[in-house]
């Protein structure tokens, strides 16, 4: 699929940050004129794989967070968001509602199960001591389709 446009991003994973990387990402996909429902729905999932980053990639210490957000043809959008650090053991598990290695009562878990209901499609690829990319795809509706 070709792509029609295209940003990159690269910020330092600190708590400050996630505010920015969502509001960032909703705005270049506003180009394409979504309802407010896909902004939400954008921003909310991004809001989740950023703060797992902060939260679970860099326990101790900070590192960077990576995001491309790309425009596809067919209303499609693409976000990547790559972190470079200790990553997933068991993908599968960590996909799990209410699974989480935050043990302090802080979380809930849910931050994958957000980002599926959010999205099309979710995809996580991790390497042990490597990091964790999230691949989120969505097909955003025709102009006015969800016009009241």
């Amino acid at each position: 699929m070709n792509v029609c446009n295209e940003m990159k991003l690269t910020f330092f994973s600190r708590s400050a940050n996630e505010g920015f990387a969502r509001v960032a990402v909703a705005s270049f996909f506003s180009q394409m004129d979504p309802t407010l429902d896909e902004i939400t729905d954008i921003k909310t999932a991004v809001s989740e794989a950023v703060t797992n980053c902060i939260v679970h990639a860099y326990k101790d210490c900070i590192g960077k967070v990576e995001v491309v957000a790309r425009i596809l043809e067919g209303r499609k959008i693409y976000i990547r968001i790559k972190d470079h650090g200790c990553g997933i053991e068991d993908v599968a598990q960590a996909m799990e509602p209410m699974y989480t290695t935050c043990h302090n009562g802080e979380r809930a878990g849910l931050g994958f199960a957000v980002m599926q209901t959010f999205m099309d499609k979710v995809h996580v690829r991790s390497k042990a001591g490597k990091g964790v990319t999230v691949t989120l795809i969505k097909t955003l509706s025709s102009r006015g389709e969800n016009d009241a």
